[in-house]
């Protein structure tokens, strides 16, 4: 089964009270997920602020800078990960660094088609 595996964080603060050393060191931890087995891809985000928002109504296609709801946290980035099952895969979030430095991993299984 392949699952959405979401990024939140809340926000730069965190990662700036890190020292340089810190701060590669988490990245890597980041680069090595990338090189697990079950990854069918994912991407780092940029900000929200970087964001447009579409939505279409009586036919005209309106945007808006910027993301649609103001929250805490931030989608910051995603992976879309082949597991056995929810326990491989929240096994699999719980290692991303994001989940232990305040923000939190969502893990929602994509439909079959």
């Amino acid at each position: 089964m392949q699952y959405l595996i979401q990024i939140y964080n809340n926000g730069s603060s965190v990662w700036e009270a890190l020292s340089e050393e810190q701060q590669t060191a988490i990245s890597q931890e980041y680069m090595q997920l990338n090189e697990d087995a079950g990854v069918r891809g994912g991407a780092q985000l940029q900000p929200p602020d970087t964001a447009t928002t579409v939505r279409v109504e009586d036919g005209r296609t309106l945007t808006t800078d910027g993301p649609f709801a103001d929250t805490k946290e931030v989608l910051g980035g995603y992976w879309v990960l082949e597991a056995d099952d929810l326990d491989a895969a929240v096994e699999f979030a719980a290692r991303i660094p994001a989940a232990r430095m305040g923000g939190a991993v969502e893990v929602r299984p994509l439909v079959s088609r």
